[in-house]
């Protein structure tokens, strides 16, 4: 079995979002848990190769996968080996199916059926205590624009929901949110996903 990489190197997908929060966030979370890392804005596909994990934070999706393109990165992100960090649009970009949705397609990296915006546009975000399978107390997620997974395939673990709606998953080694844990100031998640990389 392979034991844990020396140096992790996290890619925070630059392109557009809370890509200071994220960097900040794991930056913390590595120190915590001292962790050897580097975590790096992720701009262009040749910085791709050597990470350990790449996270895509929340901003406008339509826009990312635009940049995604525009920047060539799309082939080697959907051929990516490590793991992936999702929040919000990044979650709406690693889906294989944006329901309504026809100007772009997503990466089609975890097998989920997703809706943006499902509870309503930015007059509508809240923030709420939610229940996260391997957390021992609620985590205070703060949702802006939020998206849900409305489907999912048989190799997804939802982690939480809300209403039946799945908001947190994980499959396999990749993680994603419909809401933003690097604004809560809980850094449990990104440890959590943290402690899965290898």
């Amino acid at each position: 079995m392979a034991g844990k990489p020396s140096l992790f190197r996290i890619g925070i997908l630059a392109l557009q979002g809370n890509v200071t929060e994220h960097i900040d966030a794991f930056t913390h979370a590595c120190r915590i848990q001292d962790i050897p890392h580097e975590i790096l804005p992720l701009r262009k596909k040749e910085e791709i190769t050597g990470l350990t994990a790449i996270a895509i934070p929340g901003g406008e999706s339509t826009t990312i996968a635009r940049l995604i393109d525009k920047n060539g990165m799309r082939d080697a992100m959907v051929h990516f080996s490590g793991s992936y960090f999702a929040t919000c649009a990044g979650l709406v970009l690693l889906a294989s199916e944006i329901i309504g949705e026809e100007r772009y397609t997503p990466l089609g990296i975890l097998d989920i059926s997703v809706s943006r915006n499902a509870f309503g546009r930015q007059k509508d975000s809240f923030e709420s205590d939610i229940n996260v399978q391997g957390l021992d107390t609620p985590f205070h997620a703060v949702f802006i624009r939020a998206p849900v997974v409305i489907r999912t395939g048989s190799h997804i673990q939802v982690l939480a929901a809300i209403d039946s709606m799945a908001v947190a998953l994980q499959a396999g080694k990749h993680m994603a949110f419909a809401f933003h844990p690097e604004l809560s100031g809980d850094l449990r998640l990104h440890s959590l996903f943290l402690s899965t990389l290898s």
